[in-house]
């Protein structure tokens, strides 16, 4: 398993290709890509990589998948919409005996409510950290603080608390933004959009991580089963979402989101060309800030797993410290 150390010293690699098609291949033990006319224009060691991501058009070789696989490192495409196409060497070799425990576990009850638990904690602490908050700021932050959720419960009052709080976070961290609602993947407005975005990044990161350990990420706790989905990793990724959430308002704040850098396209926006690698650098700015404290979590996370220890133990993620 990597340690901590291990994990400090790899690094996320991002490359948007450019309007021709580019080729991936390797000169050594390193990954170098390249355009029509031979150019470098992405070069790095495959000892130092934790994550490739490619966004849009680029030919990959089996010598490069060969490489991922000796170097544990998985390969995202993701097209130029930021739409991930596919993910290439995200499991690790079957961890049997933790698989079989995942798919025994009777403490998926008290598991969710720890992870919703600590996103509502989150969004309350996003709020407290504004530096000027109105009364009415004030008045949703104790409402956050009050919230507590019973430890025997129905999912679905789970789900009716989450949405409850997640709907309140929205309209006041937001505000500032014009705030409608939280419309996952419909693209209607810029604010929604670049949520997606951001989400999309802070889940492929999870996944990563999650996948260092042999998890069947499709075997959720919160997230129940569903066709293709990897609900493990939406399970993870709830303490999380607040990292994504904080750059929005604070790209905002700071006048970095330009509206001419989306394209409205039969009633759905897109980020046109040239502004793909702006955006990708702004969440993954913050993400690769939080890195450590993400590796940590998911680590804690599946030792308290299979060690099954008290939920009093159960690891912490609070953004901010």
């Amino acid at each position: 398993m990597m340690s901590l150390p291990d994990f400090r010293y790899k690094q996320i690699a991002v490359h948007v290709a450019g309007g021709t098609k580019e080729r991936v291949r390797l000169l050594a033990d390193t990954i170098v890509i390249e355009d029509a006319e031979d150019k470098v224009l992405f070069r790095h060691s495959c000892h130092r990589l934790f994550a490739l991501f490619i966004i849009g058009e680029c030919s990959l070789t089996s010598g490069i998948i060969r490489q991922a696989i000796k170097f544990s490192f998985p390969i995202i495409l993701m097209n130029r919409n930021l739409k991930v196409v596919t993910r290439i060497n995200c499991a690790a070799e079957g961890n049997t005996l933790l698989r079989k425990q995942q798919y025994t576990s009777e403490r998926n009850n008290e598991i969710a409510r720890a992870l919703v638990t600590q996103k509502i904690a989150n969004q309350a602490q996003l709020i407290e950290l504004l530096r000027y908050r109105s009364k009415e700021d004030t008045w949703a932050l104790q409402q956050l603080r009050q919230i507590a959720i019973p430890e025997n419960y129905e999912r679905q009052t789970l789900l009716g608390i989450e949405g409850s709080a997640s709907k309140l976070f929205f309209e006041h961290y937001f505000r500032p933004l014009d705030w409608n609602r939280r419309e996952p993947r419909c693209r209607r407005d810029i604010p929604n959009f670049l949520l997606d975005i951001g989400y999309t990044y802070l889940f492929n990161f999870v996944e990563a991580l999650l996948s260092l350990y042999g998890f069947d990420l499709y075997c959720g706790i919160y997230h129940t089963f569903f066709y293709q989905r990897k609900s493990l990793v939406c399970d993870l990724v709830e303490p999380f979402r607040c990292i994504i959430d904080r750059r929005l308002r604070k790209a905002h704040n700071l006048n970095q989101i330009n509206p001419d850098d989306f394209i409205h396209k039969k009633g759905v926006l897109e980020l046109s060309w040239g502004a793909q690698a702006k955006y990708t650098k702004l969440f993954l700015k913050d993400l690769l800030e939080e890195k450590e404290n993400l590796f940590t979590f998911i680590q804690s996370y599946y030792r308290w797993f299979v060690r099954n220890k008290p939920i009093e133990e159960f690891p912490k993620y609070k953004i901010g410290e």
